[in-house]
């Protein structure tokens, strides 16, 4: 009998280190960062005998603590691939004894055997990353393993808004209907030990019994057949309308599918994506949220990244009403309130916030990650929610990345579990939606820009005499002060003397230059003296405007009209700036 995939767990003491590769040299004993312990037998690999001990010692390696494999899921997903290349180099004309027999040409072929696909390209690099572990492995090998494998673009986009809104619909409608029905049935089974249904009443009191009995036991009472299955008592399975899964367990336990629907909720309210959400430990009120108060939940988040430290964050979330974002995490946690009393009873100390009940287990749906205590499962993996999406998603494809990038890219707005390096380039550049609702925004930052390089630019007219009927300003002529573009026609300018430079009405000649330059110099002294924000408020575009008057007039006629500023100049540009008068 094969004993891939046996539970073992360690000797007493926990301190003591796992034997990871037996005395056979053919099975590994990898124990998770989760303490639990699976074997993978190489003697069933179609490989030759030495190549398997050469490949399950590789194996033992990385599955050794600190060898690089802290969860089954790493391992298990090597395990298939050497399995595929095992099965593939059987039907090579000259299958290599070990490692070292090896040949480029064999590479090369298994290379190009595999589809240009993901899955393809997956598969390729990962066993040869894997080879490459062992330092006897030919060097033209390695010189072919290190040719570039072209990865294949995986278009994956969020959900439009009415694909999105119908996810959330579906996996709201089925997660309601739960939490509606196992509220009721709690009800019901409290009323009945607190001795509020009579005896008299022997519908509901067989109810109530019943669900006392699947509380304890996870099970209403059952007898055994002749084939050895249990089956549902009558009187209590007739009591509760049927011995079907919804008269029965579901009662007080959320099934495996309604557990992924609050997982699909999960992501899609706070941007989470499937692992996380599947191992997520039960989030716990603060301390500061006691009775009264509104409670406060803090959710403990970790994303595994390959060959990276894990990521792991902490975000607070408060239930202060029916739309606010604690709301979620509070009925989650009345919905599995019955599973994990039941665990605490028998002692499981596993911590997963998704806990459901089947009557029995579906071993096409079982993953070696998933925990499992009696007829109950804690956590949701990866073929839980590809179910979920072959149901309900729009495509009938997967629905967890997308759900994850739809609510950070284009509802949340922010990085989920990301850098905002990552979130910018990986999700938020390439997506459809999030181009399009660009567009208006970079419009309107391409105006403000043009606007605010018009008000930078000197706008009034360079002269080399005054105009006939020009009026004397306080820095510059005035070729019509009763029309003033800047504060309404009819009524004599009334604008500040540093808008001058922003008015096509100004006239600037040569016996104006002095004083500008003086301006312009005491606006830069400004700088120096101002807080920042103030000086960019009230004094960066004149000054910017006076800078652009310099560039037109160069160098030589700067610093001429520099050497010819008067004392007078001074002073009006003294009075001006200090407020006392304004012209």
């Amino acid at each position: 009998m094969s004993r891939r995939g046996r539970k073992a767990a360690l000797p007493e003491g926990g301190h003591q280190r796992p034997v990871v590769l037996d005395a056979s040299g053919l099975v590994v004993r990898h124990r998770s960062k989760m303490g639990t312990n699976k074997e993978y037998d190489f003697a069933e690999l179609s490989f030759t005998p030495a190549m398997r001990r050469s490949l399950a010692a590789l194996f033992a390696a990385k599955c050794a603590p600190g060898g690089g494999w802290n969860t089954h899921d790493a391992s298990m997903h090597i395990w298939r691939l050497l399995k595929s290349f095992g099965e593939y180099l059987t039907e090579t004309d000259k299958q290599p004894q070990d490692i070292p027999d090896l040949t480029a040409a064999t590479w090369m072929a298994w290379r190009l055997s595999r589809p240009q696909t993901q899955m393809g390209y997956v598969q390729i690099t990962a066993v040869a990353g894997f080879l490459q572990l062992d330092p006897r492995l030919a060097q033209p090998v390695r010189a072919a393993m290190a040719k570039r494998v072209p990865r294949v673009k995986v278009e994956e986009h969020a959900f439009a808004p009415d694909e999105f809104e119908e996810i959330r619909r579906s996996a709201r409608q089925m997660f309601r209907t739960a939490l509606l029905r196992i509220r009721e049935n709690v009800q019901l089974l409290e009323s009945w030990r607190a001795g509020g249904i009579a005896h008299q009443d022997l519908q509901n009191w067989l109810i109530g019994e019943g669900l006392d009995c699947l509380a304890r036991t996870g099970h209403i009472p059952r007898y055994p057949r002749g084939d050895g299955r249990m089956r549902p008592v009558f009187r209590y399975s007739k009591a509760m309308g049927g011995d079907g899964a919804i008269h029965t367990w579901r009662r007080l336990y959320l099934s495996r599918l309604e557990a992924t629907a609050l997982g699909v909720l999960l992501a899609a309210e706070h941007g989470l994506n499937a692992t996380t959400v599947g191992e997520m430990r039960t989030p716990r009120a603060t301390p500061d949220s006691g009775e009264g108060r509104f409670p406060v939940y803090r959710m403990e988040l970790e994303k595994r990244r390959k060959g990276l430290a894990d990521h792991f964050e902490t975000r607070n979330l408060a239930d202060f009403g029916a739309d606010s974002p604690g709301r979620l995490i509070t009925e989650a946690l009345e919905v599995t309130a019955p599973a994990r009393a039941y665990l605490a009873s028998v002692g499981c100390t596993a911590d997963r916030l998704l806990i459901w009940h089947e009557t029995r287990p579906r071993h096409w749906q079982t993953n070696e990650a998933l925990i499992r205590e009696g007829p109950f499962g804690l956590g949701l993996t990866k073929p839980d929610f590809d179910d979920y999406g072959t149901r309900f998603a729009p495509d009938g494809g997967g629905v967890m990345r997308r759900t994850r990038k739809t609510a950070n890219v284009v509802h949340r707005r922010e990085p989920g579990q990301n850098s905002q390096d990552t979130h910018d380039s990986v999700y938020v550049i390439p997506e459809p939606q999030a181009q399009r609702a660009a567009i208006p925004v970079i419009a309107e930052g391409a105006t403000e820009a043009l606007e605010a390089a018009r008000r930078t630019v000197f706008a009034a007219k360079l002269t080399d005499t005054p105009e006939d009927g020009e009026v004397e300003a306080a820095t510059n002529g005035c070729a019509d002060y009763e029309n003033s573009p800047i504060t309404g026609p009819g009524t004599g300018c009334g604008a500040s003397f540093l808008l001058c430079t922003a008015c096509p009405n100004a006239r600037v000649h040569p016996a104006h230059h002095p004083r500008l330059a003086h301006l312009h110099r005491a606006l830069g002294e400004l700088r120096d003296v101002l807080r920042p924000a103030v000086w960019d408020a009230d004094w960066s575009e004149p000054h910017a405007r006076l800078s652009d008057l310099k560039r037109r007039l160069g160098p030589a006629l700067w610093r001429q009209a520099l050497t010819n500023v008067t004392p007078e100049d001074r002073e009006v540009i003294g009075d001006l700036l200090n407020g006392l008068y304004d012209l």
